[in-house]
């Protein structure tokens, strides 16, 4: 090769690494800026019934307690955010949270038993083998768990006997709804995987309704 060749072999290389250190650069750059304008939130719970609990975020359900971390972090736009932490059996936890830029806001949630919690005399058992499992479980329209909790050799749900409905859903998955009639001591699995979906396809349970959509 001629060293005009190479001359301009190694200017073009040049000119390619620049170009990739350029784009890195402004990657590093928008991320940045992105940390420095969301605020991001951080939960603890010191116990399993907190660390299971449900999370809602202005209305949405977002997952359980201890699974939102690392990819799962929760940040938000700064300014003022309503968190519901939701347990079956025990009364909801909420606290309005202001977000500020770039910063941290640290969430210690206890639950407490509801006063009316109670557990029937005579039960059946059901179980549930959902994908994904962090999907957010009704049972007759009351959140109960994420569906790996009730899942598994030693995991499940004692309910009354008799017709119950049951209510699967996930942000950005189809629903999943389905009747059950069970007898006293009867043990049932429901099992099923989520389609992808919308969230627009989500109900109010797990999603907040878009004001601007008034009923007429």
């Amino acid at each position: 090769m001629s060293p005009a060749a190479t001359a301009s072999l190694l200017l073009r290389w040049r000119a390619i690494l620049l170009g990739l250190w350029l784009t890195l650069a402004g990657a590093n750059t928008v991320a940045l800026s992105q940390n420095q304008v969301m605020g991001q939130l951080i939960f603890e719970g010191a116990t399993n019934v907190e660390r299971d609990s449900g999370v809602w975020i202005d209305g949405n359900y977002v997952g359980y307690l201890k699974e939102l971390k690392g990819s799962k972090k929760i940040t938000l736009l700064p300014g003022e955010h309503e968190v519901i932490v939701r347990q079956s059996g025990y009364q909801d936890y909420v606290q309005k949270v202001v977000v500020e830029p770039g910063a941290t806001r640290l969430i210690s949630v206890t639950m407490h038993l509801a006063p009316t919690s109670t557990v029937p005399n005579v039960t059946a058992t059901l179980k549930l083998k959902i994908k994904p499992g962090r999907a957010a479980v009704f049972l007759d329209e009351k959140y109960v768990g994420h569906a790996s909790q009730f899942g598994g050799k030693f995991r499940s749900m004692k309910i009354s006997p008799g017709k119950h409905k049951v209510r699967v859903e996930l942000p950005g998955y189809r629903t999943f709804d389905t009747l059950i009639d069970l007898l006293p001591d009867q043990t049932t699995e429901l099992k099923t995987e989520l389609a992808v979906g919308s969230i627009e396809q989500n109900s109010p349970l797990i999603k907040k309704p878009n004001q601007q959509q008034q009923p007429q």
